[in-house]
């Protein structure tokens, strides 16, 4: 079968103090990192082993992953494995990125966050021209906070034209009508995000197809549901993977509604879901097959991984 994981190991130090993030400028023990590094180890020797599925990985670590050696490490690694057929990580691009040139392009992928008032926008802009030369597939986006609008423009007008520049709604920002267009200009599946959506009792592959894992091998079926399947090292979720429709109320991050079988996503991201990379430029706002909000309900939960 094709199988989707999303694994977050206990890293949570991040290099960065944004303000909206609770893991902001946070240290980890020498312990927590070893821990973390022996975690992402075990991980990566069962990918290796687990040969009876197409696996599909994406790496959404609290903090910051890519400035540890042993990121860098698995992700190359894993881009070479035979059945891998994506190995993707979201990062704020503060690392390096030769390393990359190591890694099998055809299966590696970034999912990149700008942070303005982190890093300059000038330092940002090089690594993304750096990845364009080495032929890496990357996504860069930002959070939709109104003085975050002139930076998100300079992205825009700076990034390689075949980059996708994704905005993620802000956590507990109500949106205009005014101000969601001035964002949809600037990414035309922004409507996406703008709302919640609405996912009590909807069909989702989370669950079946894709999982969550942490770093003790608890899988669940998505990092926004608390239930356990089983455990990942001694197989008893395989027995537990089954359509099943979601549990809450409704659904606001990115990496959790993509999977929504509701919405159209698979179909917008075609072989690019986990970097989010759009099979195909995104139509403009008011053209045909434009998106628009498909829920009403005001943004209150966090979203902006």
């Amino acid at each position: 079968m094709d199988l989707t994981i999303l694994y977050r190991g206990p890293l949570a130090s991040c290099d960065y103090d944004c303000p909206y993030c609770p893991f902001a400028k946070r240290r980890d023990t020498p312990a927590q990192l070893r821990a973390d590094r022996a975690a992402l180890d075990r991980f990566t020797d069962w990918v290796r082993a687990h040969r009876e599925d197409r696996l599909s990985l994406l790496f959404t670590p609290w903090g910051e992953g890519l400035v540890r050696s042993w990121y860098r490490a698995a992700l190359v690694d894993l881009s070479h494995q035979a059945h891998v057929d994506r190995v993707a990580i979201q990062t704020n691009l503060s690392c390096r990125v030769d390393w990359l040139a190591d890694a099998d392009l055809d299966t590696v992928a970034l999912w990149c966050t700008y942070h303005p008032g982190q890093t300059p926008p000038e330092r940002l802009l090089a690594k993304t021209r750096r990845l364009a030369e080495l032929g890496v597939r990357f996504s860069v986006g930002v959070v939709g906070l109104p003085e975050h609008l002139p930076h998100a423009r300079r992205l825009r007008a700076e990034l390689p034209e075949h980059v996708y520049l994704w905005v993620n709604a802000a956590e507990g920002h109500r949106y205009t009508d005014q101000e969601a267009a001035r964002w949809t200009a600037l990414d035309p599946l922004f409507p996406y995000s703008r709302h919640p959506h609405r996912s009590a009792g909807r069909p989702c592959r989370t669950g079946s197809t894709v999982v969550s894992v942490d770093g003790d091998g608890t899988v669940r079926r998505c990092h926004f549901v608390r239930d356990e399947l089983g455990n990942l090292y001694d197989g008893s979720y395989r027995a537990a993977l089954a359509p099943r429709p979601c549990p809450l109320a409704v659904c606001d991050c990115h990496i959790g509604y993509v999977h929504l079988e509701t919405l159209p996503l698979y179909d917008v991201f075609a072989g690019g879901v986990l970097e989010r990379i759009p099979a195909a430029p995104p139509p403009m706002p008011g053209s045909a097959g434009s998106p628009v909000a498909l829920s009403l309900l005001p943004r209150t939960d966090p979203a902006n991984r």
